[in-house]
């Protein structure tokens, strides 16, 4: 009786490579180039970033929330989400339960863990109601405040819409 090896053919072994690859893509790691300044000193425009997609769950391809979630966004975590169906990177300046203080002396601002951010007029009046970051919700924000559409203009981000970290940039 001969022993007989079993060779799997290149064509096969090309096939599970791309096969493994767009799962990776799709449901853990993603490499992003960033498109604008909001987040300039920490990452600059043109920038490639990598995002591990499942740190917090997973989401279905082409959809802007969360299929299963097993862990929340922390202060200081950098993110991404859609917003006006654009992929977006933002800090995590504060999660639910989060104290908010506003002020309207000497300009406009929002304190919130020592850290004064500051606020245009019409974001002041959008925003100087909530004492709070409501459950379920973030407040997300650019680093280059002054060049940044962020929670700031368009409210607080549904923890569930978060589709991944930067881990590296």
């Amino acid at each position: 009786m001969l022993d007989k090896k079993t060779h799997i053919s290149a064509p096969v072994w090309i096939t599970i490579g791309v096969i493994v690859g767009i799962i990776v893509k799709l449901f853990f790691i993603d490499f992003l180039t960033v498109s604008g300044t909001s987040m300039e000193p920490t990452i600059h425009d043109g920038s490639i970033i990598c995002v591990n997609k499942a740190a917090f769950g997973f989401a279905l391809p082409g959809k802007s929330s969360l299929f299963v979630q097993w862990a929340f966004p922390k202060q200081e975590d950098i993110v991404i989400y859609l917003y006006d169906n654009k992929i977006v990177v933002k800090r995590c300046i504060a999660t639910a339960g989060t104290e908010l203080t506003y002020t309207n002396t000497n300009g406009y601002s929002m304190t919130v863990a020592h850290q004064t951010i500051p606020l245009t007029e019409v974001q002041y009046k959008m925003m100087h109601t909530c004492t709070k970051v409501p459950e379920g919700y973030l407040l997300a924000v650019g680093d280059n405040y002054a060049y940044s559409i962020d929670s700031r203009t368009y409210g607080f981000v549904a923890v569930g819409d978060i589709l991944g970290k930067v881990v590296c940039k």
